[in-house]
C-alpha cells in the first residue's frame, strides 16, 4: 500500500527538498528548502546544508559564528504562516475550527471557494486523504498561481485529489452529491443557492467571513432560502501563556479577531426548517425590515 501524499516529506532523515524550519535561541523561525552544497547564512555566522542532509530531526546544528539552531520540519500552521502571499491566508486556529465543525473526514467530497494563498486547501486536502475530492474555486488568476504553487510545495508535487478552477463559483460550480462546502469571500451568500443544490442531505456549508455586516447578511440569507437548519456562528481568539517558574502568566499579546465562522446543515429536499422559537430582541429588525422574521420572530 502507498503511503498518502505528501507522508514521505513529514518524517525520517532530512534529504534533499525537504524543507527546514530553524529555531535560534532567541524563539525566532527561520525556513528554507535544504539543497546539496549550499550553505545557509545568517548575521551570526553559516552552516553547510549537506550537515543536516541525512541528519535526523531534532538535530543541533552550529553556525561558524558557535550559534546553535534546532531543526525540524514545519508544520503546516508553521509553513502556512510563512508561504508567499497573494491574499490573506486563513489563520491555523480558523483552519482548525474548520476541520472540526465542518466534520471533514477522510474521502470527504469537498467544495471550497475563494482560494487565497492556498492555506485552507492544504488543511483540508491532508483531511480528506488521497482518496477524497477538494474542488477549489478562485477568482483571480493571479491568487490561484501562487496558491498551486504553495500547495505542491507543501505535498511536493501534484495533490491527486485537488482540482483547481479560476471563476466564479455560482457560475462554474458543477458538482453533485458534495459533502461539504467551505466559503472564503466577500458576498457568500450570492452563492447560496448553487451550493444548496450541491450538497448532499446533511452535508455542512461553513462560511468564514471578516465582518458582522458579512456575518449578519450571510446568516440572514440562509434563514431566507429555506434549504438549512439554523446557523451558528461564533469566532475563536487564542492566547498563550509565559511559563517560567513560578512567574505563569498571560503574554500580553494575542491572536484575536481573524474572522467569524458560521455553519448550517443542508435538509432533505421539500423539507421546511423547523420553526424558530427563539424570539429576537426588540429593536433586533428596523421598521424597513421585510426579510426573514419580520413578523417579530413568529414566523420560521
Amino acid at each position: 500500500m502507498s503511503e498518502p501524499t505528501g507522508a514521505a516529506r513529514r518524517r525520517g532523515p532530512f534529504k534533499v527538498g525537504d524543507q527546514v524550519q530553524l529555531t535560534d535561541p532567541k524563539g525566532r523561525h527561520y525556513t528554507f528548502t535544504l539543497e546539496a552544497g549550499k550553505n545557509f547564512h545568517t548575521h551570526k555566522g553559516s552552516f553547510p546544508h549537506d550537515e543536516l542532509i541525512g541528519a535526523p530531526e531534532g538535530s543541533v546544528v552550529r553556525t561558524t559564528g558557535n550559534v546553535a539552531y534546532l531543526a525540524l520540519r514545519p508544520l503546516l500552521p508553521d509553513y502556512v504562516l510563512s508561504m508567499p502571499r497573494g491574499a490573506a491566508v486563513v489563520y491555523p486556529k480558523d483552519a482548525g475550527q474548520i476541520l472540526a465543525f465542518a466534520d471533514i473526514f477522510p474521502g470527504a467530497r469537498v467544495v471550497e471557494a475563494g482560494v487565497g494563498s492556498g492555506s485552507l486547501s492544504s488543511f483540508l486536502l491532508r483531511a480528506i486523504g488521497d482518496q477524497g475530492m477538494l474542488h477549489s474555486y478562485e477568482r483571480r488568476e493571479d491568487f490561484a498561481d501562487i496558491a498551486r504553487q504553495n500547495v505542491e510545495r507543501y505535498f511536493g508535487g501534484p495533490h491527486p485529489a485537488w482540482q483547481l478552477t479560476v471563476g466564479d463559483l455560482q457560475d462554474n460550480l458543477s458538482d453533485a452529491d458534495v459533502d461539504r462546502v467551505i466559503l472564503d469571500m466577500l458576498a457568500p451568500w450570492e452563492c447560496l443557492e448553487a451550493v444548496s443544490k450541491a450538497l448532499v442531505p446533511g452535508g455542512i456549508l461553513c462560511c468564514y467571513v471578516a465582518t458582522t455586516t458579512q456575518l449578519a447578511r450571510t446568516v440572514e440569507s440562509i434563514r431566507e432560502i429555506g434549504s438549512f437548519n439554523e446557523p451558528t456562528s461564533w469566532e475563536s481568539m487564542i492566547r498563550n501563556w509565559h511559563v517560567e517558574g513560578l512567574a505563569v502568566r498571560p503574554d500580553h499579546r494575542m491572536i484575536g479577531h481573524t474572522g467569524f465562522l458560521l455553519t448550517a446543515r443542508r435538509l432533505a429536499d421539500g423539507v421546511e426548517p423547523p420553526m424558530r422559537r427563539r424570539r429576537p430582541a426588540k429593536g433586533a429588525y428596523g421598521e424597513d425590515y421585510t426579510g426573514p422574521n419580520a413578523d417579530g420572530g413568529n414566523g420560521r
